[in-house]
C-alpha cells in the first residue's frame, strides 16, 4: 500500500481585543500592529474589523510543535496588548460588544468586502478556529472533504464558545454561526466529484465575476487555497489552548482515518445532506447538551457516546500521530460541557451574586481573558 501522506496541521485563530479594565472592545492601534508584525512576522494579520487580530502557525509535523507554536503566538499577543493597555479574548463572540460601533480596517481588499456585501460584512463581530491538514494529493482533498463533512457537527459542538450577543443570552451555543451563515458561499461544502469538479466551479464564479478566487469560498471545510491542505473552518475559537488542541487533534486523526480506509476500501458511508445540516443546527443550538442524530442507527445518541465512538475510530491515527493525551479530552467536553456552558454558569454566578446584567458580563469576558494564556 502507498505511504500515507505526513498529516501536518497549520491552525489560524481570530482574537478579539478589549480594555483591561472595562472590556470594551478596542481598535489595535497601528502601533501595536507594528509591534505584532515586528515580533512575529507573517503569523500575524489584521481582520475586517480593527478590533480583532489573526494568528497562524508555521506547518507543524505534530500537535506538541503546534502547542509550542501557538502557545507562543498568544503569549506574544497578550505581552504586546498589555503594553498598550489591552488584553486579547479568543471567543467567537464578544458578550456586549456592538458590532455597529466597530470600525474597519483600512485595507483596500476590506473595502472591496465593504462594498460587496454591506451591513453583511460589517456584523461580522466574530472569531474561528481554522485548522489545516496537509495533504498533498489534490483528489485525495475532495474525496475526504466528503467523508469529514459528516463530522463537521461534532466538531461545531466540542468547540462552541459564543453563546452571548449585544449583551444578551442568544440560547445558542454557537451565535457566531447564526453571523457567518449571513454570508454568501458558506455553510456545508457540497458532495463534490474531484479536483477537477472542484477547480471547474471555482473557475466558473471567478469568470462570471462573483468572486476573485477561491479565499471568497466560506465553506465549512473546503481545500485551501493558500496551501495545499484541507482547511476545517466550522469551529469556534476557544478561549483556551488546551481545547484548540484537543480539536485540532480530532481534526488531523479524523482526516488520517478517513485517508487510511479510503485506501483500504472502507471509505466514510456517504452521508444524507439533510442529516448533516440537521446535526450542524443541533451542534449551532445545543453545544454537546442534547446528543446528535446518527444516522447509521437512525436515532439521537447522547454527545458522551458519541465522543467516545469517535474516539475508539480514530485510536490507530491519534496514536500513530502521538496525540492520544489531546484527543481524548473530546471524552471530557462532553460530559462537562462546552465553553458556551461555561460562560453561562460565570454570568449566572455573577448575577447569583448581585451583579447586574453589564457587570456580569464583564465578568464572563475578564475569566476569558484570563484563559488566553493558560496552560
Amino acid at each position: 500500500m502507498t505511504q500515507l501522506p505526513e498529516f501536518t496541521i497549520g491552525i489560524e485563530e481570530e482574537y478579539l481585543l478589549v480594555d483591561a479594565d472595562t472590556f470594551d472592545l478596542v481598535a489595535a492601534p497601528d502601533s501595536l500592529m507594528a509591534a505584532l508584525t515586528g515580533a512575529l512576522g507573517n503569523q500575524v494579520s489584521t481582520e475586517f474589523l480593527n478590533c480583532q487580530v489573526e494568528v497562524g502557525t508555521g506547518i507543524c509535523a505534530t500537535i506538541a510543535e503546534a502547542r509550542a507554536d501557538l502557545g507562543q503566538l498568544r503569549r506574544t499577543v497578550a505581552e504586546l496588548a498589555a503594553d498598550h493597555g489591552l488584553r486579547p479574548v479568543a471567543a467567537s463572540c464578544h458578550p456586549f460588544g456592538d458590532w455597529k460601533q466597530q470600525g474597519r480596517t483600512d485595507k483596500p481588499r476590506y473595502e472591496q468586502l465593504d462594498d460587496d456585501l454591506g451591513a453583511v460584512a460589517r456584523r461580522m463581530l466574530i472569531g474561528g478556529m481554522h485548522v489545516h491538514v496537509g495533504l498533498p494529493d489534490q483528489d485525495s482533498r475532495i474525496a475526504l472533504m466528503n467523508q469529514l463533512s459528516y463530522f463537521l457537527p461534532h466538531l461545531l459542538a466540542l468547540s462552541a464558545s459564543s453563546p452571548f450577543w449585544q449583551g444578551r443570552d442568544t440560547g445558542l451555543a454557537s451565535y457566531r454561526m447564526a453571523v457567518f451563515d449571513s454570508m454568501p458561499r458558506t455553510g456545508l461544502p457540497p458532495r463534490l466529484r474531484d479536483w477537477a469538479d472542484w477547480e471547474s466551479r471555482v473557475q466558473r464564479l471567478v469568470g462570471l465575476g462573483v468572486i476573485e478566487d477561491s479565499s471568497k469560498i466560506w465553506w465549512d471545510l473546503r481545500p485551501s487555497g493558500k496551501f495545499p491542505t484541507l482547511e476545517t473552518r466550522i469551529c469556534d475559537v476557544s478561549p483556551r489552548l488546551a481545547d484548540t488542541l484537543t480539536i485540532a487533534a480530532v481534526v488531523q486523526a479524523l482526516t488520517r482515518t478517513l485517508c487510511r480506509r479510503t485506501r483500504n476500501g472502507q471509505p466514510w458511508r456517504e452521508s444524507d445532506p439533510i442529516m448533516v445540516q440537521e446535526n450542524r443546527w443541533r451542534a449551532q443550538r445545543y453545544g454537546v447538551s442534547a446528543g446528535l442524530i446518527d444516522s447509521a442507527a437512525d436515532r439521537i445518541v447522547p454527545m458522551p457516546q458519541l465522543m467516545d465512538e469517535l474516539l475508539d475510530l480514530i485510536s490507530e491515527d491519534v496514536s500513530a500521530l502521538d496525540s492520544v493525551a489531546e484527543a481524548s479530552r473530546i471524552a471530557d467536553i462532553a460530559r462537562s460541557g462546552t465553553d458556551a456552558d461555561r460562560q453561562r454558569a460565570l454570568y449566572h454566578s455573577a448575577m447569583d451574586g448581585g451583579a447586574d446584567t453589564h457587570d456580569a458580563l464583564c465578568a464572563v469576558v475578564r475569566a476569558l481573558a484570563d484563559d488566553f494564556t493558560a496552560i
